[in-house]
């Protein structure tokens, strides 16, 4: 969190209830997939508002992948159509896309738009909006020392760094490297767990639950979040 400042720096998000939003309609869970991108697009709106830097959302975790094959390949195309779609906002609003997560798990068509929407926002700083697609905190972790090791092995004078490493040497290795840790973790739908989300970097992150479906968690509720966060007193296993 910024200094003198009640605006979280990072605000992450786990969107939850797609589905069952799209049940109590009569719709397929599809339909609630398609309205949640707007919500989306509001929060990503009211985080340039307040000044929120980084927005990170938690949109297919690796376990996602044992879902139904025609869902998951409807959740793929319209990821690739929200992205195609959303380029002229991310442009004219100043936003950086970013994609993080197992990415070798995705087809070839998908990582080319993902590439190549990154590529075109590389440079703005309005906002950081941080998608984590294919992820999951164990992988992250798991991925994360399978690299220090094979930096070591292959230079074993680093042997000495690595045994003197601390957690934020450690941390340059996540997906997550360089970009701050969540201020603040949204969880939308009631479930009140973390479900194998930013494992290490949700240490000291404030928690909001909230049972607003996804599609229905809008501007106003996002403000919400940020006024419970604002009241939370974060002392980090210190005493104030």
């Amino acid at each position: 969190m910024e200094e003198n400042s009640k605006i979280p720096v990072h605000v992450s998000i786990i969107m939850d209830g797609n589905g069952r939003w799209a049940k109590e309609r009569g719709k397929e869970r599809f339909y609630g997939h398609v309205e949640g991108v707007e919500s989306v697009r509001a929060c990503t709106e009211e985080a340039i508002r307040k000044g929120v830097k980084y927005l990170s959302l938690f949109a297919f975790s690796e376990e996602n992948w044992n879902r139904p094959e025609d869902e998951v390949r409807s959740l793929m195309g319209l990821m690739v159509k929200a992205m195609v779609n959303e380029l002229p906002t991310f442009q004219k609003n100043g936003i950086k896309f970013i994609v993080l997560g197992n990415r070798s798990r995705l087809d070839d068509s998908l990582n080319a738009e993902i590439d190549e929407c990154m590529g075109l926002t590389a440079g703005y700083t309005n906002l950081n909006l941080v998608i984590f697609l294919s992820y999951s905190g164990r992988w992250d972790i798991l991925q994360a020392a399978k690299r220090l090791a094979l930096e070591a092995a292959a230079d074993p004078s680093a042997a000495q760094a690595v045994r003197d490493m601390d957690a934020g040497g450690f941390s340059r290795y996540l997906s997550t490297g360089g970009i701050p840790d969540p201020d603040l973790i949204i969880r939308t739908s009631g479930e009140l767990r973390i479900s194998n989300y930013l494992l290490w970097q949700c240490a000291y992150s404030e928690m909001y639950f909230t049972d607003t479906l996804w599609p229905d968690f809008k501007a106003a509720e996002f403000d919400a979040a940020l006024a419970e966060y604002a009241k939370r007193d974060r002392r980090y296993g210190k005493v104030k």
